[in-house]
Parts: structure tokens; C-alpha cells; sequence
């Protein structure tokens, strides 16, 4: 990585709180809206935003996300009845930009934003509550299977960040790891089992997703995606 790079601008620095999502009236914090301040960045997230489920949202792993606005234009060809939803915030990231991607940004990867410093610790795993925002009763599924997913951060050392200012590359210590692999391996070639033993001891990928990699390891088989994905349990 590039230290001395001018790093890439954000599009916008989003928060939100809990609402009503869907026919149902799902509590939900996806429907986040720019700021246009400076904000605290702790080790749990930015000042004012929210989650509904802290369960599978939220904590030091997922203090931040990550949406590239570039993949808005795949998913307005790919569903143009809902192209006025594909905009910057509609999967409910924190930080929007353009040219960052899960090609070109690796696992670990550290970057300054205002005064603080972030780690890439995950990818996005979509969940049933995109099929709700979005209306489309697949649309996690189709996330998962393009890879078009996003990513998140955990807080190095906290500070204060605002839309003004820059991702500033910093220290890349796992260049063999662009997302797009490690997606790969969890969400296509879920069997890979040299890449499931790589992920299972690299310590800056999230606790969960090592555990996951070192429980397929073990067992041979993949985990049960219904409940995440449809909102519902396995029917075995």
C-alpha cells in the first residue's frame, strides 16, 4: 500500500437510527443519512448511529462500513424497477467513496480517516433485512452471489472524522487477501479447505468469520444460510 497516496475522498459520512423497516415494520438502523459534521469514532462506531440487532450488527469488529458507490450502476442495470433505491446509502454504509472496491482493498488493510485509524476486519454477510430494503425478495442472496457485499472496519485508535475528509492509505499487511478472495471462499468456493485454513488463523480477519472457517474445516460441510439470508431457519 501506498503510504504517501492522497488517499480517496468520501462521497459521504452517513448515520442513522432505528426505524420501522418493510410491510412488517422491522426495527432496523439501515436507513442512514449524510452528516455534515466532524463526529467521535470510537471503537463501537460514530457518534449517533445506531443498530437494531446488536447481536449480528455492530461491536468492535463492525465499527464501520463500507460501501462502494460504483457497484449502485451494476445493480440499476441488474434491477432498473428499483434503480431509485440504488444510491449511495441505500445498503446503509457509514462511509460512501468511489474507486475502493473488494478487488483493490485487502484484509487488514489500515487506513487514517480524520483522526482516526481503521483496520478492513470483514466483509459484509447480507442479511434477510436487504431483501425488506430493497423489496426484492432474493436481494441478500444476490449480494452474497456477486460479491458485491462491502466491508467493515474496526477502530485502531479513535478520533474525529467528518465528510470532508480522506481514506489515507496506510499499511497493507495482507496483500494476498483482497476481499474478493476471502468472499470468494465463504460465499463460492465454500470447501476450499487451504483457504479455509489460511483464514482460520489470520489474525486480523473478525473472530466469527475464523471460527466459521475453522468449523468447515472441521466438519466438511457449510453452514446453514437460510435463517441469515431469507429470515428463516433450515427445514431439516
Amino acid at each position: 500500500m501506498v503510504s504517501h497516496s492522497a488517499g480517496t475522498g468520501l462521497l459521504s459520512l452517513r448515520v442513522g437510527g432505528i426505524a420501522p423497516l418493510g410491510p412488517g415494520a422491522v426495527p432496523s438502523a439501515i436507513g442512514k443519512q449524510p452528516v455534515a459534521g466532524r463526529l467521535s469514532l470510537t471503537r463501537l462506531g460514530l457518534a449517533g448511529d445506531d443498530q437494531a440487532d446488536r447481536r449480528h450488527h455492530g461491536g468492535p469488529d463492525k465499527a464501520l462500513h463500507h460501501y462502494p458507490a460504483q457497484h449502485y450502476a451494476a445493480w440499476r442495470n441488474e434491477l432498473p424497477e428499483r434503480a431509485s433505491l440504488f444510491e449511495p446509502g441505500g445498503f446503509g454504509e457509514n462511509l460512501s467513496t468511489l474507486g475502493l472496491d473488494e478487488g483493490n482493498v485487502c484484509l487488514g488493510d489500515i487506513f487514517r480517516l480524520g483522526s482516526a485509524t481503521i483496520q478492513v476486519s470483514q466483509g459484509r454477510q447480507p442479511c434477510w433485512k436487504l431483501n425488506l430494503r430493497f423489496a426484492v425478495p432474493d436481494m441478500a442472496r444476490r449480494v452474497q452471489e456477486h460479491g458485491r457485499a462491502g466491508w467493515y472496519y474496526r477502530v485502531l485508535e479513535e478520533g474525529e472524522v467528518g465528510p470532508e475528509d480522506r481514506l489515507l492509505p496506510l499499511e497493507r499487511p495482507h496483500p494476498d487477501w483482497p476481499l474478493a478472495r476471502v468472499l470468494r471462499i465463504f460465499y463460492r468456493d465454500t470447501l476450499d479447505r487451504d483457504g479455509l485454513a489460511a483464514l482460520a488463523t489470520l489474525a486480523v480477519l473478525a473472530p466469527g468469520w475464523r471460527d466459521t472457517a475453522a468449523k468447515r474445516l472441521e466438519s466438511g460441510r457449510v453452514e446453514d444460510w437460510r435463517r441469515r439470508l431469507e429470515g428463516r431457519a433450515s427445514d431439516a
